[in-house]
């Protein structure tokens, strides 16, 4: 036998309140009858009684199960890849305690919402590469978030295009089972906006042709900040400390023009709880239908046999003091 839920605070505070007050109303009830020359034996087997119900009704609420059951679960899932830059600029504190690390925290939360949806994780700075395919794994999905560092790939400035390039690819390589409608597909890409790279656009009518819709992030500050390095911090061309700002006209625009939307993680506002609402109103459009095992709740038998003992007491009086 297994159970629904486990013991916790709430079901033991329930029973020894229970015990309490019914040992005060019996102790009051036996000082009552003493002056009377009276005794309240007869509440004892009440007593049974009512600790029999209501021990039976904790028992429903931890739901006891036995025994296996096949039920189909119908499914319509998604694939959800999340792009994350990885570039230097992703290590300035303007977000603490920095924009890598607060986008991996938010990252992870994002996961344990979609546990039926496949998600896919790929990193990019001046080129990009997969970290970890389209998978139902989240535990291994959140070892790979959890360990990306912006030393992932070479030193280079950002660019958006080999990113959406590899998701494009990844798409086209995938096979679709004939006559089934192509699963859903959306990008999550977090950057702080910064894109040295060449024209979007012909990238972008790929993905508008394959119905993908595109979320965006935009992680920083429009103040911005300068980046940190060891011994220092990051220089430009002129041997000045080189600041990164949040540009989110870029991310905006291709947020736009795929149908999808833009949201801004910055150290006054994080619109990723808005994020996680958007995705979950993109519907999956493969159904699928797999037969899991599930254990049995029997908690409608000793829920049943609470409820009749409950109305025997209702219904039998003892009178415990006579005149």
């Amino acid at each position: 036998m297994s159970w629904a839920y486990p013991l916790s605070w709430p079901e033991l505070t329930a029973l020894l309140a229970f015990l309490f007050l019914y040992v005060g109303y019996a102790v009051r009830t036996w000082r009552l009858a003493a002056p009377l020359q009276q005794r309240g034996w007869r509440l004892g087997w009440k007593l049974m009684l009512r600790l029999t119900y209501f021990s039976l009704l904790l028992v429903a609420l931890l739901g006891p199960a036995y025994g296996l059951t096949q039920q189909p679960v119908r499914t319509a899932g998604k694939d959800v890849w999340l792009l994350l830059d990885v570039s230097r600029s992703m290590d300035a504190p303007d977000v603490s305690p920095t924009r890598l690390l607060k986008a991996r925290a938010e990252l992870s939360e994002l996961i344990n919402r979609f546990q039926a949806d496949r998600i896919g994780l790929m990193v990019f700075a001046a080129d990009a590469f997969v970290q970890c395919p389209l998978t139902y794994d989240q535990s291994a999905l959140q070892l790979f978030v959890n360990t990306i560092q912006t030393n992932l790939l070479p030193v280079g400035t950002t660019d958006l295009a080999p990113a959406l390039d590899l998701v494009l690819a990844r798409l086209n390589a995938t096979p679709q089972p004939v006559g089934s409608p192509p699963r859903a597909t959306a990008l999550v890409l977090v950057s702080d906006g910064e894109d040295f790279g060449e024209n979007l656009e012909p990238t972008v009518r790929q993905l508008t042709r394959s119905s993908v819709r595109l979320f965006a992030v935009g992680v920083g500050t429009p103040e911005g900040s300068r980046i940190p390095r060891k011994g220092g911090y990051v220089r430009d061309a002129n041997g000045r400390d080189a600041v990164t700002r949040l540009e989110p006209k870029s991310l905006r625009r291709l947020a736009e023009q795929t149908g999808g939307q833009y949201f801004e993680l910055t150290d006054q506002r994080n619109e990723f709880p808005l994020l996680v609402n958007a995705l979950n109103r993109v519907e999956g459009q493969a159904e699928q239908v797999r037969t899991v095992s599930v254990a049995d709740n029997r908690y409608r038998y000793p829920l049943a046999l609470a409820l009749l003992l409950l109305g025997l007491d209702i219904l039998l009086t003892v009178k415990i003091i006579r005149p």
